[in-house]
């Protein structure tokens, strides 16, 4: 069993209004170093292993998880921990 972390994140040049919120949020509060905060997001899987894990996985982020038309992704595998 593999454990696959998804990470998606709009792409560069895209608004980001959640993130643009946050910012502000942050420097309304004191916190003036923050020039830029962008929103995404992180997908856990447990999937079985194959030889075509790296493919199939590629194929879900492109089909479902992920817009590519305004997101980007990447992806890590690692073993799954025990239950």
């Amino acid at each position: 069993m593999k454990k696959v972390t998804v990470y998606i994140t709009l792409k560069q040049g895209v608004l980001d209004p959640q993130g643009k919120a946050i910012q502000e949020s942050l420097n309304s509060l004191g916190y003036k170093e923050v020039e830029e905060a962008r929103v995404g997001k992180f997908i856990e899987l447990q999937v079985e292993e194959g030889p075509d894990l790296i493919e199939r996985v590629t194929a879900m982020c492109d089909k479902l998880l992920a817009n590519p038309v305004i997101e980007e992704y990447r992806f890590d595998v690692e073993e799954a921990e025990a239950l």
